[in-house]
């Protein structure tokens, strides 16, 4: 019955909504079985067209895997850039060189490019203050590339180079 009434998309919607659900209440027990379940189905009719984190994943071998370096790459990239801007609130010149600057990303799929925007903005120091396409601009602490080959080398490739793999 419900398999008819839905897309592959919204089964992925309504499994992750059930799954962050259950994770959250960390109960089992058949009231909040049920509300899960429901809130889920009128969460994933009312919004079923919307991303989720595998709408539009590659279930592939090498996906997964470029899906775990990924983590460690972001993981590592994290620690680098907190104490790069540790360095910098610490200093007494403060030195910074504030700027906004253009990026072009390779990735072609919404949910890749999603990723990246988001890895971007969650790494101290860089935030993405728009997405526009292929075009993502980026407000950097310490401006060091204005180019944007070498802005999205120092960016976004490192990214990218998992994302592609694992969106496309």
């Amino acid at each position: 019955m419900f398999s008819s009434l839905f897309t592959r998309r919204q089964w992925v919607l309504f499994s992750a909504l059930l799954l962050f659900w259950l994770i959250l209440m960390n109960s089992l027990a058949t009231d909040v079985l049920i509300t899960g379940v429901v809130v889920a189905l009128l969460i994933t009719f009312t919004c079923g067209n919307g991303l989720t984190f595998f709408t539009e994943f590659r279930w592939s071998r090498e996906a997964v895997v470029a899906g775990f370096l990924y983590y460690g790459y972001f993981f590592s990239e994290l620690v680098k850039s907190n104490i790069r801007l540790a360095q910098i609130v610490i200093s007494p010149s403060l030195p910074i060189n504030p700027g906004i600057v253009k990026i072009r990303t390779e990735l072609t799929s919404q949910m890749g490019r999603l990723m990246l925007a988001n890895s971007i903005t969650m790494t101290p120091g860089t935030l993405t203050v728009e997405l526009d396409g292929e075009w993502l601009y980026v407000h950097w602490v310490t401006v060091e590339h204005e180019d944007i080959e070498s802005a999205t080398r120092h960016l976004a490739a490192g990214f990218e180079r998992y994302l592609k793999v694992i969106y496309g």
